[in-house]
């Protein structure tokens, strides 16, 4: 028996006793009509899937995917432009996207633009799988076999633009999507086995809506031929996809605890071998932890200091933090944080997408080292950080300006995201796991905001911006130095004078620099 940690609570949720068209479907389904007419046509128009669904949840959607039951899609869009083109208007521009398996086109789709609204066309169809492939073969099916060879019962209705009507074949449609269920049409087993992807939209969709899994279709997707069958079939971009548009969504913890609870974790966010140290037992519900931490974190401190991008990223970060010391040997042979490679290899992120994480974890650490001068009155005049030290001799005070806008310089616009995941790190009594959850949070949450206010006041927000007052070419000119090394490292020391005093000018830091060569020059020599 497969148990879900944290089960959302049995549903009755409200659905729409009709579908409501706006002004613009109404238009554009008013269109098809008037095709079918003027060409004497018997097809049956329908709208497929998500926009039913979401339609009788009362919620708007823009996603209009048009199933026809006697010819191709992009045949019906030929005729589309043909009667516009009789009545003198404009004929639309039909893209065609063909076959794609690795991104779930399993048929050839007609795209055009109506009103404004993107559309997709496709024909009704029937799908034959075979063993070791997720690839079916097409035929033109009956809009019953259509609905039962789609992912889930609550995404397998239609609404027929000729009847006006929706249409439940399954019979399970709207009493699924009533009770909050994720129920696939067919056996689940058969289903996943046919496209394990699919096992990814349930954990999709059962957090997106709140809905409960079906048990029967945990025991399917936890078996352990289908396990197999993910990582075989599936194309690591794909899974990617499934899970970016998880964390991205609104209930990113609980898709990620209910991988956890279906044994996927190792399966989605597979690990290179050889990993040093090895994975203790129970990790995937710590990575969970930390991301649910993490999420309960930005909630608390204010999402809007985060975009999108960062968002997601940052919980990604976190998703990953109890990884941040585990390494692998690259292919050239050098140790390799092992989130690269989930990020990178795993889920075929962008390669920035991964610099970006392991660059955030690199900073929390960095963070980690500065925020006891910053919560505390630990003295700075002797100190010296783990990842670097000032080159330039300044008061104490000064000092945690260079520190921190280095830091700041270094992650730039993430420096917060760096900031929020060294808060889940750092002791502040209270483990992310304790009883006290509250009290830990609230604790987080005030040295979050007492390390941003003092960033702010010192000015280093956007500190990545200021450009150093003099430049390489000066600087090689003025200390007749060669290009090297050693030029970086002088604009180095130029960026910490400025951080040193904000205020200073160009001349200032010419006449200091010009000083602090000369002193280098003559301890050389001595």
């Amino acid at each position: 028996m497969v148990s879900i940690s944290s089960p959302p609570p049995p549903l009755q949720v409200h659905l729409k006793d009709k579908i409501d068209l706006t002004e613009k479907e109404t238009q554009i389904f008013d269109l098809f009509l008037e095709v079918l007419s003027h060409f004497n046509l018997s097809s049956q128009v329908r709208v497929a899937g998500g926009w039913v669904r979401d339609k009788l949840l009362g919620k708007d959607c823009c996603d209009i995917d048009i199933a026809v039951d006697n010819m191709l899609g992009k045949e019906f869009c030929d005729k589309v432009n043909e009667y516009l083109a009789s009545k003198g208007e404009e004929v639309h521009r039909i893209n065609t996207i063909q076959c794609n398996p690795d991104q779930s086109k399993h048929l050839e789709t007609a795209r055009m633009r109506l009103f404004d609204v993107c559309i997709d066309f496709v024909n009704l169809r029937s799908e034959d799988y075979c063993a070791n492939s997720r690839i079916p073969t097409m035929r033109f099916g009956t809009a019953e076999e259509d609905a039962y060879r789609r992912d889930l019962t609550i995404n397998s209705m239609f609404y027929n633009i000729n009847t006006n009507s929706v249409e439940d074949f399954t019979g399970r449609g709207i009493t699924d999507l009533k009770s909050g269920k994720i129920v696939t049409p067919l056996p689940p087993q058969e289903t996943f086995l046919d496209d394990p992807l699919r096992v990814l939209r349930a954990v999709r969709f059962g957090a997106r809506f709140g809905f409960a899994l079906d048990e029967a279709l945990k025991q399917a997707a936890t078996c352990d031929e289908v396990r197999t069958s993910i990582g075989e079939k599936i194309s690591r971009e794909r899974i990617g996809d499934e899970v970016d548009l998880m964390i991205s969504g609104n209930q990113p913890i609980q898709a990620v605890n209910y991988i956890c609870d279906l044994r996927l974790f190792w399966v989605v966010f597979s690990l290179p071998f050889g990993v040093e140290p090895a994975m203790p037992e129970m990790c995937e519900r710590l990575c969970a932890a930390s991301m649910g931490a993490a999420s309960n974190l930005i909630q608390s401190i204010g999402g809007l200091k985060f975009d999108d991008e960062q968002m997601r990223l940052a919980l990604y970060a976190a998703l990953f933090l109890p990884l941040t010391n585990t390494v692998y040997r690259d292919s050239f042979k050098k140790r390799a944080p092992v989130s690269d490679f989930i990020i990178r290899s795993s889920l075929r992120r962008k390669a920035k997408d991964a610099e970006t994480v392991v660059n955030i974890h690199r900073a929390s650490r960095r963070f980690m080292t500065l925020l006891p001068f910053i919560t505390s009155e630990k003295d700075l005049q002797n100190a010296q950080l783990e990842w670097g030290k000032a080159h330039i001799d300044v008061p104490a005070t000064s000092k945690l300006r260079i520190w921190a806008g280095l830091l700041v310089r270094e992650i730039k616009a993430f420096w917060k995201v760096a900031l929020l995941v060294s808060t889940l790190s750092y002791p502040v009594g209270i483990e992310l796991d304790s009883a006290d959850k509250q009290f830990g949070l609230d604790k987080r949450m005030d040295l979050f905001k007492l390390v941003e206010d003092v960033i702010i006041k010192q000015g280093l927000e956007k500190v990545w911006e200021v450009k150093p007052l003099i430049n390489g070419k000066d600087i090689m000119n003025i200390l007749h130095l060669k290009p090297g090394p050693v030029v970086g490292d002088w604009t180095r020391r130029i960026v910490e004078w400025q951080l040193a005093y904000p205020y200073g000018t160009a001349d200032e830091c010419l006449e200091w620099m010009r000083e602090a060569g000369s002193n280098a020059k003559r301890r050389r020599l001595e």
